[in-house]
């Protein structure tokens, strides 16, 4: 899955060697194999390779993650600064991924707190969050820091047992957490959220401005699906609520991983029911306060003042679909 037919963050697969995260030795032999690489996390951010003046993510650069041996992030920090590590895989990359490396290295995330993060690199443009970093970064990069940002996200909420309150600690490799006092285990959790491209009878696609953004600012209409619930009854509820609209003919596009906080997004399209151009359809007032119909042709006249969502999304990926070309970004544009 490396091209741009899926998801721009479900593009490449990291061979999460899943086996290996209960062999007792790993994380020694992890830390004494030189080969071995980490990627370094602090407070959502990943650190950032300088190019070759020094600088990281300048514009027109394409940044890369600055992955290093254990022993160079040990001897950088001195005293144990790590809050969390993660075993995420092995490099699993190949030919059709030339940005990637074709050994297959073993990798770890390491979760800094705020001393650490200031021992290894001090300087703040230096670190970058997902949402910035990944259509820049190569597709295994950007894979690798979205696994990475996932788990570091689960442990941050997962300090204390939810069924005795006491404190829990990492355990699998970083993929599960032990209750201290009981021996519980807790393991991370990922909310499916639906996301719709509606279109109407001439194909013109469905956007709603969220009552937590700025005005002017569109995407598709999405929700999280309900305990005991399918998903595409979820699609059919999520447009009846946010639209008062009636749908059919729902189909499955694709899916990422979203991890703001913990979503896996899973886009669909559409049909409204009616016949009529641009039916009518009403913003439920509370998530959605407007809602607009837009062809080809009117999306491409409004970038200049409407904010549509960024290339790192789901949203815009089915955007670009029914679009049938890139969306250049607008300056009101936003990078989810």
């Amino acid at each position: 899955m490396r091209d741009s037919t899926s998801p721009p963050l479900a593009r490449v697969r990291l061979e999460r060697d899943g086996v290996a995260r209960t062999v007792e030795d790993r994380a020694a032999r992890f830390d004494a194999d030189a080969e071995a690489r980490v990627l370094l996390l602090h407070a959502g951010r990943a650190l950032l390779a300088e190019d070759e003046t020094g600088e990281a993510g300048e514009a027109g650069a394409s940044p890369a993650l600055d992955l290093r041996s254990p022993a160079a992030v040990r001897d950088r920090l001195g005293a144990d600064r790590v809050l969390v590590r993660c075993y995420l895989g092995r490099d699993a990359s190949d030919e059709a991924d030339a940005a990637a490396s074709a050994s297959a290295f073993a990798i770890e995330a390491w979760v800094l707190d705020d001393q650490g993060a200031e021992q290894i690199e001090p300087e703040p443009s230096r670190w970058a969050g997902l949402r910035q970093a990944a259509t820049q970064l190569s597709g295994y990069e950007a894979a690798l820091l979205t696994q990475a940002v996932a788990i570091a996200n689960w442990h941050a909420v997962s300090q204390f047992c939810p069924r005795c309150g006491s404190a829990t600690e990492p355990a699998e490799s970083g993929w599960s957490r032990r209750c201290k006092a009981d021996g519980g285990s807790l393991f991370p959790r990922t909310d499916p959220a639906v996301i719709v491209l509606v279109t109407d009878a001439e194909d013109r696609v469905l956007l709603g401005s969220n009552a937590l953004w700025e005005t002017n600012r569109f995407s598709l209409l999405a929700g999280f699906v309900e305990p005991g619930e399918s998903l595409e009854h979820a699609v059919v509820r999520e447009i009846g609520e946010e639209a008062g609209l009636v749908v059919d003919d729902v189909q499955y596009a694709g899916s990422q991983p979203w991890p703001f906080p913990a979503s896996l997004m899973l886009g669909f399209t559409a049909r409204a029911a009616s016949t009529l151009p641009a039916p009518e359809v009403t913003p439920d007032g509370v998530e959605i306060l407007e809602l607009r119909w837009f062809s080809r042709a009117e999306l491409a006249a409004a970038l200049p003042e409407i904010g549509f969502p960024g290339r790192t999304s789901i949203a815009g990926w089915l955007l670009e679909r029914w679009f049938g070309a890139p969306i250049e970004s607008s300056p009101r544009g936003w990078g989810a």
